[in-house]
């Protein structure tokens, strides 16, 4: 996958030129990572890149602290530009504070219906009931995602927009280096929601599963292909088969499948558990360099 953002090689003065570099290489690794995860939607490499980000923000507020920088952007607080930066960063940190949200409670939908699943004893109707809720919730959630996926949408169409003339070396340096780093940390949340919702399948099943058709990436069987599913959609594929089998009388297929579905939910709670640990890094840092650009811009 080609990146949308790209590092660059700028020769700058030395008290620039150390921070710069570590922004590179952080902007680097993520670039890594953002091909891995679009490749595959798995929590363990959005989680990396999610900590990846925390890394990169830290280097920005050492490149803030800087004299330097302080002065282009107290000089430049009236500029398009300067505004997108601080724009971005409070679009980005209510972005990041209601996907812990969508996390916390999706990691309680996952629990519910592992519970519910262990105390079954051969109830049908309870399982039906078990499942539904976790469609209910998930059909809830996309909607909050929806919203956010437009938002970083909007965010991305904006950003650069505005002219950077007359700047000098280090101030336009500054400024290309700002959007790069809101670049990648779009695109690295967009991956985050992506994943939560599995969305992108257009799967055709019918009957009651219609609410999870349209919520799975790609329509699969329980065969090897689901193992190259992430998370949440080797999940979906899972309770899809429960429902199928809700109305079957072979018992040790059920049984077989609920081992399957309850296994699957572990791993997703797992992979929840690493991103609610990356997603709070990031918040942290994401309220760090808030306050040093409100620090810095405000009289």
């Amino acid at each position: 996958m080609e990146s949308r953002y790209h590092v660059r090689s700028i020769s700058l003065p030395c008290r620039l030129h150390s921070y710069t570099l570590g922004i590179d290489e952080e902007l680097s690794k993520l670039k890594f990572s953002e091909a891995l995860s679009a490749s595959s939607y798995r929590a363990d490499t959005i989680r990396a890149g999610l900590f990846g980000l925390g890394e990169l923000y830290e280097n920005v507020d050492d490149l803030l602290r800087l004299p330097l920088t302080q002065q282009a952007l107290v000089q430049h607080q009236q500029e398009k530009w300067v505004g997108e930066v601080l724009d971005g960063s409070v679009r980005l940190l209510d972005l990041c504070g209601t996907t812990r949200d969508l996390l916390s409670n999706m990691k309680e939908r996952v629990r519910d219906l592992q519970s519910d699943l262990r105390r079954r004893r051969g109830k049908n109707s309870s399982m039906e009931s078990s499942i539904g809720a976790y469609i209910s919730a998930r059909k809830k959630a996309k909607k909050e995602i929806l919203k956010g996926l437009e938002a970083l949408k909007r965010m991305e169409g904006k950003l650069g927009s505005s002219p950077l003339m007359g700047l000098d070396q280090n101030q336009a340096v500054l400024a290309r280096l700002l959007r790069e780093v809101c670049s990648v940390t779009i695109s690295i949340f967009k991956l985050l929601l992506s994943f939560v919702s599995a969305s992108g399948s257009k799967s055709k099943s019918s009957s009651g599963w219609s609410v999870v058709s349209k919520l799975m990436m790609k329509k699969v069987a329980v065969t090897c292909e689901e193992e190259k599913a992430n998370e949440v959609e080797s999940v979906d594929a899972s309770l899809r088969h429960l429902f199928k089998q809700n109305s079957s009388k072979d018992v040790d297929v059920e049984r077989v499948q609920i081992q399957v579905a309850q296994r699957r939910l572990e791993a997703l709670e797992v992979g929840i558990e690493g991103l609610e640990g990356g997603l709070e890094c990031m918040f942290r840092r994401l309220i760090q360099t808030r306050v040093s650009l409100l620090n810095i811009l405000t009289p």
